[in-house]
């Protein structure tokens, strides 16, 4: 196998992992996917390590005489993006089964890299929805479960404005909440028989730490502990910034005078 070959499996198998830990797959996920692509490729002797800030290969082809080719690459924030996950994951199936050169795979995966999300609306939409069905989830009625939704839709919109400028996850976290809770406690107080509990309640159901949660339990469970404890971690923290956000507003609004029903 000549230097050009191998580079480019190294290269492709890099930016695999990467876009799959961009996308906040699971570490045991993005190490065997990477491993797989780079055994297909003919590395035999190949070692995968991953964190939730990075990415280490290392691959050889198996013979002691050959050069061993390693790569770091840094991890630089994380979305959750369950199509990408797929996309890969389908990709790396094809590309074992031998459905794709090395050429199409790094244009493939260019492709799945560029893929772009939801549209806006879209994603305001069902941040509204959740909301929405959240707030009848947590006992409230149609005109809190109203409040929910366009609260929702307005706590999103903020969300997205202020990933532009990569705020901070804990502040992120914080201010969309605050956000909410202040359209909830001033719908409250001027719509009669309106709650702002369940309507705060439903929406920074938005904003819950899901996936890092669940991810750093299968990270435990796979006995991947670095990764796991920093996911939770991060799960623990944003989840504190989402109850300050909330609760500070709420202790604030009541030191004011503000009218609570």
């Amino acid at each position: 196998m000549d230097d050009v070959y191998k580079n480019k499996v190294l290269m492709m198998a890099v930016y695999a992992g990467e876009i799959m830990m961009e996308s906040g797959a699971e570490i045991h996920r993005v190490e065997d996917t990477v491993e797989r692509i780079c055994i297909a490729c003919g590395m035999q002797a190949t070692e995968v390590f991953s964190t939730p800030m990075g990415l280490f290969i290392s691959l050889n082809s198996g013979d002691m005489e050959a050069p061993t080719y390693t790569y770091i690459k840094r991890v630089r924030g994380q979305v959750t993006d369950m199509t990408k996950i797929s996309r890969i994951n389908r990709f790396s199936r094809n590309f074992t089964a031998n459905e794709y050169t090395i050429d199409e795979a790094l244009a493939r995966l260019e492709a799945i890299g560029k893929g772009r999300q939801y549209p806006l609306p879209v994603k305001l939409g069902g941040a509204a929805m959740i909301g929405l069905f959240f707030s009848f989830i947590f006992g409230g009625n149609l005109t809190e479960a109203t409040i929910a939704f366009f609260a929702g839709g307005l706590s999103y919109a903020l969300s997205a404005y202020l990933n532009r400028y990569q705020i901070n996850y804990f502040i992120h976290g914080f201010l969309c909440c605050a956000f909410a809770a202040i359209i909830a406690m001033g719908a409250s107080s001027v719509i009669p028989g309106a709650d702002y509990t369940p309507i705060i309640t439903g929406t920074i159901m938005i904003f819950v730490p899901g996936v890092p949660i669940t991810n750093s339990i299968r990270d435990f469970l796979s006995g991947d502990m670095l990764s796991g404890l920093s996911r939770l971690t991060e799960a623990v923290l944003t989840a504190t910034s989402i109850a300050l956000g909330a609760g500070i507003v709420t202790q604030v609004w009541q030191m004011l005078g503000g009218v609570i029903v």
